[in-house]
């Protein structure tokens, strides 16, 4: 498991290495009554596992890429380094997330916010069909025109009524894209911040960026320049020529000397370069927001609470800009959510468990007072954390869509033995 704040007590683990073994796998399960728990990589889980089977994907892992059809057959398990390898050497890309070590499935199933994505849109956008183990233990391959329900509830729906044993996925012809990270000082934090705001309010959909408060650790494997630090990380993907790229992002190297540099034309492999998030376990906690806006007054109540002047066991406080295709209306019935924010919050704490019974949570709860002026009150479900109210999720789906997910759950789940 990939969070290590959330210890799983399952009372048995398995490993199919096909879609019809967990088939057996759900329906032994619900004949003794118990639930079924789909893990990947254990990013995604905000509490722990206790009782039941824990179902995991990784033996399910594997990639073809038709280069012809431009699409990739993933299989649940598979990360998107996987995917991103396989999809490269045909110069074509997946929608994939700023973790190259996060899993590719799960991922999808909660619509998918890509370092691209404002300029191609959610990665579920790209979800051809889908073979997916119910609650009743069928084996069922959906699409846009079988089980449209069920598939619908699939993209973005994100707590399925089954397990997800692989998916086929529309890639993106993409070579290379100029992108990384420009970090600067605490004492900058201020103006970078605040004219990140502006400029990121202002730049055309080729333009996917993000500003991230982050406290570092002074550690081997945080780069030299950086250990100990209290930066503004901006990080930056613009597809397209490389020189009109570099344009775009010029105001942004003009507002202070960064720290480092990283901003330069990348393979799309090394996609997972632009964030730089760790790959390694670790104990934390997290909580997100959508926001309508994100401007210079919204910069300044952020520092308030979690700038360089604030003592707050916070590790990474992120500000993502949205928009873009990601507002485009979907071309046939989903349940992805974000499409009408502006920006996106995250907040993952620091990896120190002693802290997690309070001074996390207080600092989290000023950090949303503070964001509230600007939160739309809705919730992308890829960043829902342990900090979020248990309810964050309930009403965050329109009614319409809320009932949909409701029916399709009470129809291919009845006894709900799927557990999330």
């Amino acid at each position: 498991m990939f969070n290590l704040a959330h210890p799983h007590l399952p009372l048995q683990v398995v490993e199919p290495r096909s879609a019809e073994e967990a088939v057996r796998v759900v329906r032994d399960a619900a004949a003794r009554g118990e639930r079924v728990y789909p893990v990947g990589t254990g990013h995604g889980w905000t509490h722990a596992i206790e009782g039941g089977v824990a179902l995991l994907t990784r033996r399910l892992a594997g990639v073809v890429v038709d280069a012809g059809m431009q699409v990739a057959r993933i299989g649940a398990g598979a990360t998107w380094a996987d995917v991103l390898a396989a999809a490269a050497p045909h110069g074509l890309a997946p929608l994939a997330g700023s973790a190259p070590g996060v899993g590719a499935v799960g991922y999808l199933l909660g619509g998918g916010l890509s370092p691209l994505g404002r300029s191609f849109g959610w990665a579920s956008d790209f979800v051809r069909s889908a073979e997916i183990v119910t609650g009743r233990g069928e084996l069922l391959t959906v699409s846009a025109t079988s089980h449209p329900d069920l598939f619908a509830a699939l993209l973005g729906g994100k707590h399925l009524p089954g397990v997800v044993t692989s998916v086929e996925l529309g890639l993106v012809e993409l070579a290379t894209v100029y992108g990384g990270g420009l970090f600067f000082d605490a004492a900058d934090a201020e103006r970078v911040l605040t004219e990140w705001a502006v400029w990121s309010a202002l730049v055309p959909d080729q333009v996917n960026t993000s500003a991230a408060l982050m406290r570092l650790p002074d550690l081997d494997t945080v780069p030299t320049p950086l250990r100990g630090r209290f930066v503004v990380h901006l990080r930056l993907a613009v597809v397209g020529d490389a020189q009109l790229a570099a344009a775009l992002v010029e105001p942004l190297r003009k507002l202070a000397d960064p720290i480092v540099d990283t901003v330069a034309e990348l393979p799309v492999a090394a996609l997972g370069a632009i964030h730089a998030d760790p790959d390694q376990p670790m104990p934390a906690l997290e909580a997100g927001a959508l926001l309508r806006d994100f401007d210079p007054a919204a910069a300044a109540a952020l520092l308030a609470v979690a700038g360089p002047q604030v003592e707050v066991p916070l590790a990474v406080v992120e500000v993502r800009r949205l928009g873009g295709r990601l507002a485009r209306a979907p071309q046939r019935p989903d349940s992805v959510l974000g499409r009408d924010a502006a920006y996106g919050l995250f907040v993952v704490s620091a990896p120190v468990p002693e802290l997690f019974a309070g001074p996390v949570p207080t600092a989290v709860a000023a950090l949303a007072t503070a964001m509230a002026p600007w939160a739309s009150g809705g919730f992308q479900p890829n960043f829902v954390g342990s900090l979020n109210q248990p309810t964050a999720l309930d009403g965050a789906w329109p009614a319409g869509v809320r009932e949909r997910l409701e029916h399709v759950r009470e129809h291919h789940d009845p006894a709900g033995v799927i557990g999330h």
